[in-house]
C-alpha cells in the first residue's frame, strides 16, 4: 500500500528530525547547535498562537496536501 503522509504528520517528523539533529551536534560538534532546537521549539509555540508556520509555505510551494 502507499503511505499518504498528512501535512501534520510530516511537520511533526521534521519538528522532531529537527530537535533531535540539533541535540546530536550539540553533543558531537558544538554547543551552539542548541540554537536549532531552541528555534523549532519557539517557533512551535508561536504557530499554536499565530497560525503561522514556515513549513506550511514550504509544503504549499511543493504542492503537498
Amino acid at each position: 500500500t502507499i503511505l499518504i503522509m498528512k501535512r501534520e504528520y510530516i511537520i511533526r517528523i521534521v519538528a522532531g528530525a529537527m530537535v533531535l539533529a540539533g541535540i546530536s551536534l550539540a553533543y558531537f560538534v558544538s554547543i551552539g547547535w542548541l540554537l536549532l532546537p531552541a528555534f523549532v521549539g519557539v517557533n512551535l509555540v508561536q504557530s499554536s498562537f499565530t497560525g503561522f508556520c514556515p513549513l506550511e509555505k514550504i509544503l504549499d510551494k511543493l504542492n503537498i496536501k
